[in-house]
């Protein structure tokens, strides 16, 4: 068994769109996406803020190299990170919502506490 989902895409294709939403996360706080992608970019997600409260010139090029805007990694580390020196994981929520209309796949919304 696998450490993680495939999600029905290629790894490259898997890749490039888990980047993506983490990107689409960390700019706009909240995005809504289907549930078994929104578990899986938790992931990404929380080893970025974790990233951003080290705070060292490493930390920043490994988010850099992971993450798709340098003013998304800006942010990051001087506005996301800062809020969350004092907590230790659980950065993120996932709020299920309704099942998606064309095929009913169970769609949520995940955000940054």
């Amino acid at each position: 068994m696998a450490g993680y989902r495939k999600l029905g895409r290629k790894s490259s294709h898997r890749e490039l769109m888990l980047r993506n939403m983490t990107t689409q996360l960390l700019q706009h706080g909240r995005i809504t996406t289907t549930e078994t992608r929104a578990k899986e970019i938790r992931k990404t997600v929380e080893k970025m803020i974790t990233l951003g409260k080290k705070g060292d010139l490493h930390a920043q090029r490994q988010a850099l190299s992971y993450l798709t805007s340098e003013t998304v990694v800006k942010n990051l580390f001087d506005e996301i990170a800062p809020k969350y020196q004092d907590r230790n994981g659980g950065y993120t929520r996932i709020i299920k919502t309704a099942p998606r209309r064309g095929d009913s796949a169970p769609m949520a919304i995940i955000e940054l506490l």
